[in-house]
């Protein structure tokens, strides 16, 4: 079978979920599948979007058992987030005025690394993502990221991060401004399934926001982030 469909025992092995509660879901049609030849099989990426948005109502250790069951080799696992993050890679103030400027922002602070080879087309990819719906959480944070891997766009996986001395519109679902953006650009969808539990498990953190809407500039935005990604177990 081509690597973009799974079978129901390999989608079970790649979520790290029981093979029945998979099938009860696809059963009930809560999860993106397709009958063929009396079988059910599920398409990667729909299945990675399926699951991006189902893990922004999940619980602490949910999204704990989303981190471990998409383990990567692309990123250190006892620090996701803040191994694929530079220093120079964060922006506080962040200047930028609109959700449009904040992207654009976002992606050139991300390019102050080789990292990002066309800085036009993941911008495109972002606001396209955007389009279908925003990123932002009622929390005040947003992750933009793009809807699937982009490997002709940057040449590794990446997060950047900027903090806006104020919110600003950018979508969330009660209206509340977002004031933090981490940008989160991987290379393929075990990386960007990983890295969006562990920051979905950073950013429950009230204390954690706290400390970073504190932060009075980059370095210490940065180690912010480090040690609050060192301090999930």
């Amino acid at each position: 079978m081509s690597s973009d469909w799974l079978t129901l025992d390999e989608l079970a092995a790649h979520l790290g979920r029981d093979r029945r509660e998979i099938e009860r879901l696809a059963n009930r049609g809560r999860i993106p599948c397709h009958k063929r030849s009396g079988m059910w099989q599920f398409h990667s990426a729909e299945v990675t979007q399926w699951l991006e948005q189902e893990m922004r109502a999940y619980s602490d250790s949910q999204l704990a058992a989303v981190e471990k069951s998409q383990d990567s080799a692309e990123v250190d696992s006892e620090i996701p987030v803040s191994s694929l993050l530079q220093p120079e890679m964060i922006e506080v103030p962040l200047p930028a005025r609109t959700k449009r400027s904040v992207l654009e922002s976002l992606v050139e602070v991300a390019g102050r690394t080789w990292k990002v080879w066309q800085p036009a087309a993941l911008l495109a990819g972002l606001q396209e993502r955007e389009e279908l719906m925003s990123t932002a959480f009622d929390n005040g944070v947003a992750v933009p990221h793009p809807r699937l891997p982009m490997t002709d766009v940057v040449g590794d996986s990446l997060v950047s991060f900027g903090r806006r001395l104020s919110g600003i519109p950018f979508g969330a679902p009660n209206n509340t401004p977002s004031d933090l953006f981490f940008l989160v650009v991987c290379c393929d969808a075990r990386t960007h399934l990983q890295v969006l539990a562990r920051l979905g498990r950073m950013i429950q953190k009230r204390e954690f926001l706290e400390s970073l809407r504190e932060s009075q500039d980059s370095m210490t935005a940065y180690e912010v982030i480090r040690q609050a990604d060192e301090a999930i177990s």
